[in-house]
């Protein structure tokens, strides 16, 4: 007769009290994923998040105390983290939603040998799979579409989308009261090749006033901090001056409409009686007038300047969506914008999902995700590591009537750069023009995702050209890579100890790599993802980018996307008909590879916000 704990076989009840599991993030489906685990027995739970600088206490400790009151005699900690870390786990349970995150614990987990249950969500679409070093593909295995970026002439000078005016209400919030990027400049660019204009005639043009900010060319900080960033300097210099000065540049308005310059004193002049009438509803989903942004806009300057001010000499804001003073910013910032360049400003709700770049999260999704990472756990605990499957959740029923549909784990790419016996990629970039730290930032850390590199030329000599030791090689790093002998054909030896992990590069020199192109990687790169197939009856498609797209409407909009909604329909490969799937509204998935095992869909990339969970490889949305 078979002994029972609960509703676990005693052997695997033994295993699961036993078993030391790793939660990483503490959002939406990790608070339900820990009450899951200790409510099931586990009783060793660590659980910690990728750190952004969190605004009061930080998510894993609340999810912690949280967790504590279901059951007081867990173990739970927030520890640091290496290689050697993860070894000392059973088992280990991702429930975050940025990439770079992703990419880290994956290559963790594959390089400590620990079993990890992937898992995600997008609205009302989830998914659950495991990854195990050797015998599934791993999280980097599958390409996934690149991020959508923006031109820096677009975000300065000619906006379109709203999303433009987001994107640089954001860099704003950095420029005055963050780390300042020299990439996130937000003055207008002079530079910009579309606008062939003379400076100095458009100095005696532009007639800014002098008086409330002028239009110097110095630090956006700087200058605020010589204002006491007082908010009506900042607004007439950002809104009034900036503008007239782009408007100088006459040949970007030959096409497009002339932006709309705003005066402080003029703004306050305006009767908006709808700034009265927000009573019903939600707040947050109410769109002000101009006047009620402007003021919007004036509040959180002066609360920022405060919290700046308690930081001390040198002291940095960092940007959330769930800090409240941050997000009013950029919401009254971006909308004032939008105004200028002739669009329909958004309400805040749709301005902190664009900005956070998420699908709004639904408990009852996370809660069945949370519940199917821990089915798959106990197969793991119980060996049956065959028997783990990538589940689906779909928003609808499938031609079998079923919301969650199971696919049989697929094994590792043979082409990927992360798992494979030996690691290798070709990159295509000008040896003369590429510097050393562009190979570091962009091509290793960013494109790769390595964190602590060193790079070792295969010219038989053991030529160090970068070292993760500080200091060792920093003089290499303003110097063109051909200055050290590398050309066509060159190979580089990157290895990150961190991660236990090393990569080979090839490098294929080219001189015509096209417009604000630095380099291209050739072959199964995660940028050669296939390209988002044409939607269903006519619609323009909108392939879904990192669990949102950059200008969808969120749910608030006119355009309910739950009408919409066309749920890309998956077989289990237990299922006989294999002809029902192809009934349903979906683009076909990738051939597959050699082998019983059906494959699965391209990765969609998780949303890089705290709250938001997206699909490792999402059920496709026709928009």
């Amino acid at each position: 007769m078979v002994q029972l704990v609960g509703s676990l076989r005693k052997e695997l009840a033994d295993s699961v009290g036993s078993s030391r599991a790793l939660v990483v993030g503490a959002g939406g489906i990790g608070c339900e994923l820990l009450k899951n685990l200790v409510l099931t027995g586990f009783r060793n739970v660590e659980v910690f998040l990728f750190q952004k600088k969190h605004v009061g206490k930080s998510k894993a400790q609340v999810a912690k105390e949280s967790v504590l009151q279901f059951c007081p005699k867990a173990n739970i900690t927030a520890p640091d983290y290496n290689v050697e870390f993860f070894r000392n786990f059973t088992l280990v349970m991702n429930a975050l939603d940025n990439r770079a995150a992703r990419n880290h614990v994956n290559r963790m987990c594959l390089a400590a040998d620990v079993p990890l249950i992937e898992s995600g969500t997008a609205g009302y679409l989830g998914q659950v799979t495991v990854i195990k070093k050797g015998l599934t593909e791993c999280y980097e295995c599958q390409p996934k579409p690149a991020q959508k970026t923006f031109p820096g002439c677009t975000i300065r000078n000619t906006p379109s989308e709203p999303i433009h005016c987001i994107v640089w209400a954001k860099y704003l919030f950095n420029q005055l009261f963050g780390e300042e990027d020299a990439d996130q400049e937000v003055s207008p660019d002079t530079a910009d090749p579309e606008a062939a204009w003379d400076p100095a005639e458009a100095a005696a043009r532009a007639g800014a006033s002098n008086q409330d900010g002028d239009i110097k060319r110095v630090s956006t900080k700087e200058w605020a901090r010589s204002t006491g960033y007082d908010p009506v300097k900042i607004f007439n210099k950002l809104f009034k001056d900036d503008i007239m000065y782009l408007l100088t540049m006459d040949k970007l308005w030959r096409k497009r409409k002339a932006p709309l310059p705003l005066d402080w004193a003029e703004v306050q002049k305006l009767v908006c009686p709808q700034d009265d009438a927000l009573g019903a509803g939600l707040r947050d989903q109410h769109v002000l007038s101009i006047r009620g942004y402007a003021q919007l806009f004036a509040r959180s300057v002066e609360t920022l300047r405060a919290q700046l001010a308690e930081k001390g000499e040198g002291g940095e804001l960092t940007w959330d969506k769930d800090d409240p003073p941050a997000m009013d910013f950029v919401t009254a910032a971006a909308n004032l914008r939008m105004h200028i360049f002739s669009m329909a400003m958004k309400s805040r709700f749709d301005v902190k999902s664009m900005a956070g770049n998420i699908i709004p999260a639904i408990a009852t999704t996370n809660a069945v995700i949370a519940g199917l990472i821990v089915l798959e756990a106990l197969k793991i605990l119980a060996g049956d590591l065959e028997q783990c499957r990538t589940i689906f959740l779909n928003k609808q029923p499938n031609p079998r009537k079923k919301l969650l549909v199971p696919c049989a784990l697929d094994p590792p790419s043979a082409g990927c750069y992360v798992c494979a016996a030996r690691p290798e990629v070709t990159v295509r970039l000008d040896v003369h023009k590429t510097l050393v730290q562009s190979l570091q930032d962009k091509i290793l850390k960013e494109k790769f995702g390595m964190v602590a590199p060193d790079v070792q030329i295969e010219d038989g000599k053991g030529t160090i050209l970068i070292s993760s030791e500080e200091g060792e090689t920093e003089a290499n790093n303003a110097r063109c890579l051909s200055e050290f002998g590398i050309r066509d054909g060159s190979r580089l030896q990157a290895d990150d100890f961190l991660q236990d992990y090393t990569l080979m590069v090839n490098l294929l020199h080219c001189e015509d790599l096209g417009k604000d192109v630095d380099f291209e990687v050739v072959g199964d790169a995660p940028e050669k993802a296939p390209p988002p197939a044409a939607a269903p009856q006519g619609e323009a498609g909108k392939s879904i980018a990192n669990g949102s797209e950059d200008s969808a409407q969120p749910s608030t909009s006119t355009k309910a996307p739950g009408e919409q909604d066309d749920v890309v329909l998956l077989e289990s490969e237990d299922e006989e008909d294999k002809d029902a799937a192809s009934s349903s509204a979906r683009p076909p998935p990738p051939p597959p590879p050699p082998g019983p095992h059906k494959r699965k869909r391209p990765d969609t990339v998780a949303p890089e916000t705290a709250d938001a969970h997206s699909t490792l490889a999402a059920p496709v949305v026709a928009t």
